[in-house]
């Protein structure tokens, strides 16, 4: 059986970057990724709002960089194995993979989280046949047809203002009467001609037939009054889901399954840090993940010291 010092459990910003200070530390790490490195940061588009990069970067090559950066240090990533539990071993922790279990002194948990789902009808049995969650993954295949995005903060926005040159018509649907994105995302929304803002109102439906998505059911939520919404595509931008199942019985979570830390990163149980967007925390940006993943290296490294 391996062993390590540091097991880090996912390849986003938040876990590569924790790595990176892992290795710059001589600890002995290895960081596993269930997919691809990178995670949601993958369905962006452009960045700009990164430092360093002016004029902004695309999700895939910021993430390659990061990449690149670990491989330097010397830090093993492990795409495509996906981490399936964890046990307790008196002072260490037995974490079981799909390639093997190995042994850790401590773990950090950046499994960062997921789209969040509507939850009504017609979501799950349209989704890949009109109902998407990344206008950067399917846009291409709503050229010149009607869509619609779900949701009122960055997500959804910039989704919008993506779909904008590529689709017909873009409906913006929102709950509220305001967005919550940045201001300077709205000022491009409210400046293009081809999107149309709905206020106060919810998808209650998606409606179809064999070949896909063809209208919604939207309710007002002043009014409570039903209208229809001829479409082609529906994109879902309504936040996220944390991806901590595995981790329910290990650490204390809040009521969405998002894990709670100090402001280190140490969750309640003693040698499992967690970072980035799986953690409870107000913003989650690629910015803040980084931020996340240095804090939780280095209070590992705290940890494995005073051991």
């Amino acid at each position: 059986m391996e062993r390590f010092d540091v097991v880090i459990i996912g390849g986003g910003p938040a876990g590569l970057t924790a790595g990176i200070y892992c290795g710059r530390a001589k600890l002995k790490a290895v960081v596993f990724e269930a997919l691809s490195a990178g995670g949601q940061v993958l369905m962006a588009g452009t960045i700009e709002n990164y430092p360093g990069f002016p004029g902004g970067i695309s999700g895939p090559e910021l993430i390659e960089k990061f990449k690149k950066q670990l491989s330097e240090i010397g830090v093993p990533l492990r795409e495509f194995v996906k981490v399936e539990g964890v046990l307790e071993k008196e002072s260490s922790f037995i974490v079981k993979t799909t390639q093997g279990d190995v042994e850790a002194k401590c773990l950090i948990i950046a499994t960062g989280a997921q789209p969040a789902r509507l939850g009504v009808p017609g979501e799950d049995k349209f989704t890949g046949q009109g109902v998407s969650f990344c206008a950067y993954c399917d846009g291409f295949f709503f050229r010149d047809k009607k869509v619609a995005v779900i949701g009122g903060g960055d997500r959804a926005v910039e989704e919008a203002l993506y779909l904008k040159n590529l689709a017909k018509e873009v409906y913006l649907i929102h709950r509220r009467d305001r967005l919550r994105a940045q201001k300077i995302l709205q000022e491009r929304l409210f400046e293009s001609e081809n999107i149309k803002t709905i206020w106060n109102s919810v998808v209650t439906e998606i409606k179809g037939d064999q070949s896909g998505v063809k209208a919604l059911e939207i309710m007002d939520l002043n009014t409570g009054k039903r209208s229809f919404l001829e479409i082609d595509g529906i994109f879902v931008a309504v936040g996220q889901q944390p991806t901590s199942e595995i981790f329910r019985d290990l650490v204390e979570m809040d009521e969405k399954g998002f894990i709670k830390t100090d402001l280190k990163g140490a969750t309640s149980k003693m040698g499992i840090f967690a970072a980035g967007d799986v953690r409870v925390k107000e913003l989650r940006q690629v910015s803040t993940a980084v931020g996340d993943g240095a804090l939780a290296a280095w209070a590992a490294v705290e940890y494995l010291q005073e051991k």
